[in-house]
């Protein structure tokens, strides 16, 4: 079950994603690609990050399956190829990339012992990815 302060760091890195998609819809024209860069990177981090779980989950074992490292590197590629994309594409694929790793992980978190966390990387992963295709609808 998370912790309290897992729920509040969690809730908390939510602010980059909403705060980037609402400012690319409000700012000025010639601040429009720094904020849709940030936003795109941002969101290439948190991608990253969630790949990187499985690799944390692989290394609790003497002899894990070779999905979770090689999931465990995917997402970040993918994340990659997304943030050299233009805003309008690149946020789209970050968002289903979100949904993705959710999914993926909707499969492996219960047999890592990690089920009890579902519910806010459900929560999460809706604000995060809509944020993304709602800054996408704004380049």
């Amino acid at each position: 079950m998370p912790t309290p302060a897992a729920l509040r760091l969690g809730h908390a890195g939510l602010l980059p994603f909403v705060a980037g998609a609402l400012l690319t819809w409000l700012v000025r024209p010639d601040a429009h690609p720094y904020v849709t860069a940030a936003l795109s990177a941002y969101a290439a981090v948190i991608v990253s990050f969630l790949g990187g779980i499985h690799w944390g989950f692989a290394m609790r074992q003497s002899g894990p399956a070779a999905s979770l490292p090689l999931w465990g590197v995917l997402p970040s590629l993918v994340a990659w190829v997304a943030v050299l994309m233009p805003a309008y594409a690149g946020l789209v694929v970050h968002g289903a990339m979100l949904v993705v790793c959710y999914l993926v992980d909707r499969r492996v978190y219960p047999a890592q012992g990690a089920a009890a966390w579902l519910t806010l990387r459900f929560r999460l992963t809706a604000v995060a990815s809509l944020s993304c295709f709602i800054g996408a609808a704004g380049s």
